[in-house]
């Protein structure tokens, strides 16, 4: 009954408010006390009894009782955190703060007028109960004693950290002179100690990010800019020298992150049982860290070009003035470096990436996290600004514990609009990884897990899985993934020189593909389609060169299939061929037979894709540049280092440059029907041509079509067709042959050493960090914190303007 009561008083004081038309003086007391004093609501309960329309109609009508209801609110968590709140109903007062402010803060942040208000000083605070005790501090404004408030509590003994002290209730001075680094959350990076569980710790520390990341949040009310000198000055000051709780806080973040463990003992449906109130602090912590992380002094690049001189001791951390750029966090993050450290955070996140894809004979047995866009965009982060930690990452054969979540993601999340960001920041983290040799050389280990995915059924390694699942974005994917054609397939050219065997599956279906791609249908439809040819001829050349000797089934693929490079080789460049090839484009979009598909055969246990329910939600996403601002070509010399080389805008001055030119922008906006087509290819087919017709300016040319056609990479694929298609027959002729192993056991043996053109110089085309994909980054991440945070709905309903809600 008592919780009734104190709703209903809760409620008669916002109702009293909304209805003054006078202002409230700050002084009184007994009215301002009614929303935090005596009332025990939760989160939701404020949600619902202070509505958006209330809010707003004070905001307009009465916006000098808004400002005192939030400076009073500051205030009293201002006192908590000088008092240490020894009793209950001082911590009881600070979560009721902390809950309003929640509430009030996005209606603030979606009105220009008033966004400066939390940044200015409140003219009278020193009279009104004082925020800020002495004169020179006086001037503080309301957005930093905020800030400051909220991070002294989070580090409040008996409130969100375990006490030291035996007996009575921290005093004062203790709260001013605590070292919070003694009261690091949890054990992991810089700290030893593991405390015990404490749950009420737990719910207060939840709820006082929460305000936080309300507080970081302004950034969603401000339009799309890829300006990075525009900073989130909550950002700003809160992981700036000001903050004296930085390293600690940075540090408890991260490792409650990495040492979470959503299993727990393993007992079948304990989650079902008993609430898992760490999951909520994980939670909320991932999505503090990815968005304190976002800030950095300059662009991403400068801020990794900063990593810490290794020669610093480590107690260098806690400098008042760090190397490296102005925010701690990055500045923390980029200056991690021992191995045990990065073992502790790389092991956490596999643990966690890999949660979703555990079966168990029970049906939902065991807990399913949902915060894995936040992990991926942590995982981008911690690659980016710490490339000791890329580096750590790229020795050790945990790198595949990462790649294959991320696979199963992709795969799972193909057929949905609404997962379209998680499809791109997967892509990006497999991009940037492949840059790198070592990504291609670990892709050699056997692929054994069984992980129930939507894909034919193979034995193979981890390369095997790449491309299969690679293959099924781009041919059963909805038609806004394509765009990302040229990253999957710079990745796949990437990882080729130095994949040892690829499976028969894997070599079909890159066969598959360029069979496709090289229609003359799908090459006249679009100005940019012509560079996925050339990616993938560059994928043959370079596993023909460079692993030619493991490589029977490829090349055994690329014989049966030798017509699709004699096609290519002769494709017409007159105007009455192109003519004819784009008239037959517009017949083939009248329809697609329906009978099935020549491999149906998925893994036992999986599910296939399936498309966003209808009304589901979504927040619009910034177009990403094209593939020759994503990346820089490196060149692999003879002693193994890279040499950049200068990128060419110009795509036609060598064969390479044209296969790198920009990515398509032709993006279609009619969904696909899910059919079972005649044919791989003839879906593709289809599914290609409509998706190009978009591009309506454009239209070829025989100079075009020659300007490219004359660079096409075919001379060593040419010349091993010329070798050893004439040996095939005749085995096949003179020993009857109709069984494919023996022919396999033939090419397994044989050589093309001094036959082939003089191998070409491997290239490299690494992500480089630029404007276009770190303002798409910043609209992902407040996108997936927007939809994750449901309940309560802290933005829900506001009016956001760095992206769109839209419904699907």
């Amino acid at each position: 009954m008592g919780n009734a009561d104190s709703k209903l008083h809760f409620r008669k004081a916002v109702i009293q408010l909304t209805t003054k038309t006078q202002p409230v003086e700050a002084t009184d007391d007994a009215f301002w006390d009614q929303f935090w004093a005596d009332t025990a609501t939760t989160v939701q309960d404020v949600f619902a009894l202070v509505p958006a329309a209330e809010i707003r109609a004070v905001r307009e009508e009465s916006p000098s009782n808004l400002a005192t209801l939030c400076y009073k609110a500051v205030e009293k968590l201002v006192q908590g955190a000088d008092s240490g709140c020894p009793s209950e109903k001082e911590r009881q007062i600070v979560l009721n703060c902390t809950r309003l402010l929640t509430r009030i803060l996005p209606y603030i942040f979606e009105d220009a007028d008033w966004r400066g208000f939390f940044w200015s000083t409140v003219p009278g605070a020193g009279r009104a109960g004082r925020l800020d005790e002495g004169g020179d501090e006086e001037a503080r404004p309301l957005a930093e004693s905020l800030l400051l408030a909220v991070a002294d509590l989070l580090f409040c003994p008996e409130f969100t950290v375990q006490s030291h002290k035996k007996g009575g209730p921290e005093s004062a001075e203790d709260m001013q002179s605590i070292d919070s680094c003694e009261y690091i959350w949890e054990a992991g990076v810089g700290f030893a100690q593991s405390p015990p569980l404490n749950y009420i710790h737990d719910l207060n520390r939840t709820e006082l990010l929460k305000l936080l990341l309300t507080c970081f949040s302004e950034a969603m009310y401000l339009p799309p800019s890829s300006d990075s000198r525009n900073r989130n000055p909550w950002v700003t000051f809160f992981c700036s020298a000001d903050n004296r709780h930085a390293l600690p806080l940075f540090t408890s973040l991260l490792n409650v992150v990495c040492a979470y463990d959503p299993v727990g003992y393993g007992i079948p449906y304990n989650h079902l049982l008993l609430s898992d109130y760490r999951e909520q602090l994980v939670e909320q912590a991932v999505q503090i860290l990815i968005v304190t992380l976002e800030h950095e002094a300059g662009s991403a690049a400068s801020a990794a070009l900063q990593a810490l001189d290794p020669s610093a001791p480590p107690a260098a951390m806690e400098d008042q003035e760090p190397a490296g750029p102005d925010n701690l966090f990055v500045n923390y993050l980029s200056r991690i470096h021992r191995e045990e450290d990065f073992n502790f955070i790389l092991k956490g996140l596999a643990k966690l990436l890999n949660n979703p894809l555990v079966q168990t004979y029970l049906p939902h047995s065991t807990k399913k996290i949902q915060f894995y866009q936040e992990l991926l965009i942590l995982f981008w982060k911690l690659c980016d600004f710490n490339k000791k930690f890329l580096f750590f990452v790229l020795k050790s054969s945990d790198v595949l514990d990462m790649l294959v979540p991320i696979l199963f993601y992709l795969n799972d999340a193909r057929a949905d609009q609404s997962r379209a960001g998680l499809m791109h920041i997967g892509v990006f983290i497999i991009l940037l990884l492949s840059g790198e040799r070592n990504f291609g050389v670990r892709l050699n280990k056997p692929y054994t897990l069984r992980v129930p995915m939507d894909i034919p059924v193979f034995t193979g390694t981890h390369a095997d899985l790449l491309i299969v699942i690679f293959h099924k974005i781009i041919t059963s994917g909805h038609q806004r993934l394509q765009p990302l054609f040229d990253c999957l397939l710079t990745i796949v050219v990437n990882v080729s020189p130095y994949l040892k065997s690829l499976s028969m599956v894997a070599a079909n279906k890159l066969l598959h593909l360029l069979e496709a791609f090289s229609t003359s249908l799908f090459l006249f439809s679009s100005s940019q389609n012509h560079h996925l040819v050339f990616f993938l001829l560059e994928v043959f050349n370079n596993i023909i060169q460079y692993q030619f000797d493991g490589n029977c089934n490829l090349v055994y693929a690329i014989i049966r299939k030798r017509n699709i490079f004699h096609q290519l080789a002769n494709l017409p460049t007159d105007t009455a061929s192109i003519q004819k090839a784009l008239q037959r484009k517009k017949k083939s979009q009248t329809g697609i037979s329906r009978t099935s598909s020549i491999e149906t055969e998925s893994m036992e246990g999986s599910r296939p894709a399936i498309p966003a329910e209808p009304g589901t939600l979504k927040a619009s996403l910034e177009a990403t540049p094209g593939i020759d601002k994503l990346t820089e070509k490196s060149q692999i010399s003879e002693d193994g280092t890279m040499v950049a080389l200068p990128n060419s805008h110009s795509p036609q001055t060598a064969a390479d440059s044209s296969a790198i030119a920009g990515a398509s922008d032709t993006e279609s906006n009619s969904e696909r029907d899910h059919e079972v087509f005649h044919t791989e290819s003839e879906a593709m087919r289809s599914r290609l041509s409509s998706v190009s017709s978009t591009a309506t300016t454009w239209s070829p040319t025989p100079d075009w079509v020659l300007s490219w056609k004359t660079k096409l990479p075919l001379q060593t694929i040419m010349r091993l067709l010329q070798v050893l298609v004439p040996q095939v027959e005749k085995i096949c002729i003179d020993k009857g042959l109709t069984d494919e192993s023996e022919i396999l056991k033939f090419l397994q043996h044989g050589t093309l050493v001094g036959l082939l053109p003089v191998p070409h110089p491997i290239l490299i085309r690494k992500y480089q960090a630029n404007a276009g994909t770190a303002m798409w980054f910043r609209t992902y991440m407040w996108g997936v914190i927007y939809l994750r945070n449901v309940d309560p709905p802290i933005w829900y309903d506001t009016d956001v303007r760095l992206f769109e809600i839209q419904r699907i």
